[in-house]
């Protein structure tokens, strides 16, 4: 009899997780999620990621930053998949505790339970967005180094990040960076899932992969899908360059987490963030499908 192939997955309450767990299942594998708070894989998403409790075969209740809780976590797996990664600072944590020191935990208990491979999620284009992705990116180099077969996945932005354009449009402002010219290829969980996935499986033992979605936007054309899709006129704030960037000087003294998302915001929108396209999920039907759900 064929040995089912058993992957654990790091990080599957948020919104990349949730698509990888579903799809390895679908795939035939045997799914261990780890979690920190197990409670949020019972309901959908905020981005109407699945909920995926019942796709579980097994729950690992567990702290990537302490790991004494990840006893045993990588015992019996084939492949690690890890997408953890610090959305905002809590319990006193931040990106290198938990991006780079969470991660390098799980490589440990994976190292030490034989594990074959280890696919984790950094981010595209990391030189430009370099003391956010730094964290990431150092880990990286610690995953290279294990003697593990490895994956390394950066997309060039989840279409979760998009749904800030909702928001805008709800509140009857479009605002970007410059010109709003520069241009993006974001890329739905459930198609990222798949390349992940691919990767997973894939015989290679060194692979790096950036990958974006279908279709390629300008800024100023996803706030205006944004705004037809809630029905609003469209009202484009253009931000001259020089303010954002005194701006989110400004914020750093006074909190990390905005200036962490402030500076990854208008780093993203004023720079071109194009890789080769995979998927076929178009981010209009995803803000159809998010705005029908409100």
């Amino acid at each position: 009899m064929a040995h089912t192939k058993k992957v654990l997955v790091a990080g599957a309450t948020g919104y990349l997780g949730r698509y990888v767990a579903q799809e390895f299942k679908r795939r035939g594998y045997w799914v261990r999620v780890l979690a920190r708070a197990p409670e949020k894989l019972q309901s959908v998403g905020p981005y109407m990621e699945p909920a995926i409790d019942q796709l579980c075969d097994d729950l690992f209740v567990g702290e990537v930053t302490r790991p004494e809780t990840l006893k045993g976590v990588c015992d019996g797996i084939d492949i690690v998949f890890s997408s953890i990664g610090i959305t905002r600072q809590r319990d006193g944590l931040g990106l290198m505790d938990v991006d780079y020191q969470g991660n390098k935990n799980l490589l440990t208990a994976a190292i030490d339970s034989g594990v074959r491979k280890f696919v984790f999620v950094s981010v595209f284009m990391a030189d430009r967005i370099a003391d956010l992705a730094r964290a990431r990116e150092l880990f990286v180099q610690d995953l290279k180094q294990s003697g593990l077969a490895y994956g390394i996945v950066r997309p060039t932005g989840y279409f979760s990040d998009m749904s800030e354009y909702l928001k805008m449009a709800r509140s009857g402002k479009i605002y970007v960076m410059g010109t709003g010219i520069n241009t993006i290829n974001p890329i739905h969980g459930k198609d990222l899932a798949e390349v992940c996935v691919d990767i997973a499986e894939g015989t290679e033992n060194q692979v790096e992969q950036n990958v974006g979605g279908p279709v390629t936007y300008t800024f100023e054309e996803i706030g205006t899908l944004a705004c037809d899709i809630v029905g609003v006129k469209k009202k484009i704030v253009r931000i001259p360059l020089w303010l954002a960037t005194l701006t989110v000087t400004l914020i750093r003294p006074f909190s990390s987490h905005w200036y962490q998302a402030a500076r990854f915001f208008t780093t993203v929108m004023s720079n071109d963030f194009v890789a080769p396209k995979a998927g076929s999920y178009t981010l209009d039907r995803y803000f159809e499908e998010v705005f029908s759900q409100v």
